[in-house]
């Protein structure tokens, strides 16, 4: 695993820019802007994937598969920390003499050209990042931005606008959110995660208070989320706009109402009141607006164009997505990867869901993560009727003795709500075996399951 290093110098002039990992989504939507920019760009990844599909079709050149070779005439080399020291791009570009750039780095470098505008958070971050940009648009900002997921009103996780606003999905994994030029920061929650890298809440509190101390302008914050709260309590000298359903926030939600496919409530701030519903489902969703909403009037905005505006949002990719419908089952993709997210969104799959039953496949991300949530994972995904489970998506780890998915099945003996199907090939049959018309069908984690969605559809045929 690269950690960030941003005391390397960002050269004046980047020229030809290669990406190594060019698929993941922070790496090609800083690709994309790059492009749109006017640089060349090229990359590489291990595997074929909508985000390489994509920079191809824009007219990135892209290998497939790591080799020395791949750098061709490149003059400035992006990494991310999910790439190996024995990478052998990375190997040849230092072997060159190159400068080669942590992917936050460049990202931090992009974004302080404009007034920065940075979203962090446990949960929430992309969605709300979709909502802040789309309301931006409505409004005529035109701004630019860099977000974790496809906005479905862009077709793309990044774009390069003429307005002073630049929207960035800012990563809390690694600390790189503390050296953002942050104007504006939005918290959308301060829930635990990646305690193997900060050790203890008290310290993941404690990156959150320095991130958000740091914004210039003003910090938008959740006053409902206990480690949000616990952060905006810390914080001096700065203005701070509260959101959520607590009675002492200022951008204030009553009468939600999420009980369908879409979420509606009545908003209020500063004596003015509106009512919306979103595209999209979920209570979370309406936190979520009401934290757009707060980023928007604290830069100004009209009060109730903000929430017109905010309303717009067609959703984002991988958050609760339907990918089609055979013998009346509908196959969605969400994105929910911490026992907080899978909570919401199974919620929200509920709600929309009818009389029909949610059938869950989860795919684990990281071992760490399994090992210290085992159990609230557990305890969330039997919201649905029965989920899934398969193998631990590994990603940038190595395995852990005794740490399996078998630790979140096994808390339910009967397995009648939660089951273990380890190998990939036998999920779909096994998912499709248990569905009957009018039920959902939800692939869950950050990993590599929504590629499992063609095979679920195609088992429905059987």
């Amino acid at each position: 695993m690269i950690k960030p290093d941003f005391s390397q110098a960002i050269p004046v002039e980047l020229g030809t820019v290669h990406f190594i990992g060019i698929g993941g989504s922070g790496m090609s939507g800083i690709a994309r802007l790059l492009f749109q920019m006017g640089h060349k760009v090229t990359g590489s990844d291990v595997r074929t994937s909508p985000n390489v599909d994509a920079l191809i079709a824009l007219g990135v050149q892209i290998k497939v598969g790591h080799d020395s070779d791949n750098l061709g005439d490149a003059d400035t080399v992006v990494v991310t920390s999910a790439l190996w020291e024995t990478n052998p791009e990375l190997l040849e570009a230092k072997s060159r003499g190159l400068p080669i750039l942590h992917r936050s780095a460049l990202l931090a470098h992009l974004g302080s050209a404009g007034k920065l505008i940075a979203v962090a958070g446990a949960h929430g971050k992309t969605t709300s990042t979709g909502m802040v940009v789309t309301a931006l648009s409505k409004l005529g900002a035109d701004p630019s931005f860099v977000n974790g997921g496809v906005i479905q009103e862009y077709q793309a996780s990044s774009a390069f606008g003429s307005g002073e606003h630049f929207v960035i999905e800012a990563d809390e994994s690694d600390s790189s959110f503390l050296h953002y030029k942050t104007a504006v920061a939005l918290v959308t929650n301060v829930d635990p995660d990646h305690l193997d890298h900060f050790g203890s809440l008290e310290a993941f509190h404690g990156e959150f208070v320095k991130f958000a101390q740091a914004a210039s302008d003003f910090v938008a914050i959740s006053f409902d989320d206990e480690g949000a709260r616990a952060v905006a309590e810390r914080l001096t000298s700065k203005k701070v706009i509260g959101f959520g359903v607590s009675e002492a926030a200022d951008v204030r939600l009553t009468g939600i109402n999420a009980t369908g496919p879409r979420v509606s409530f009545v908003i209020s701030y500063s004596g003015q009141e509106s009512e919306a519903t979103l595209k999209v489902p979920g209570e979370h969703n309406a936190i979520n607006a009401a934290g757009a909403v707060a980023v928007l009037v604290g830069l100004g905005f009209d009060f109730k164009e903000a929430v017109s505006a905010v309303a717009e949002f067609g959703g984002t990719d991988r958050r609760f997505q339907l990918h089609g419908q055979n013998r009346g089952v509908s196959v969605y993709d969400d994105f929910a990867h911490h026992p907080t997210e899978v909570r919401a969104a199974l919620k929200a799959a509920k709600a929309s869901v009818g009389e029909g039953r949610i059938i869950t496949v989860f795919q684990p991300h990281l071992y760490s993560r399994t090992r210290i949530f085992y159990r609230e994972f557990a305890e969330a995904l039997k919201i649905s009727d029965v989920s899934i489970v398969t193998s631990i998506y590994a990603a940038r780890e190595d395995p852990e003795p005794g740490v399996t998915a078998n630790l979140i099945t096994d808390l339910d003996p009967d397995q009648k709500k939660l089951l273990l199907v380890a190998d990939w090939e036998n999920v779909p049959a096994v998912a499709a075996g248990l569905a009957r018309e009018g039920d959902f069908i939800v692939t869950m984690g950050c990993g590599d399951i929504y590629k499992m969605v063609p095979a679920l559809l195609q088992a429905l045929e059987v």
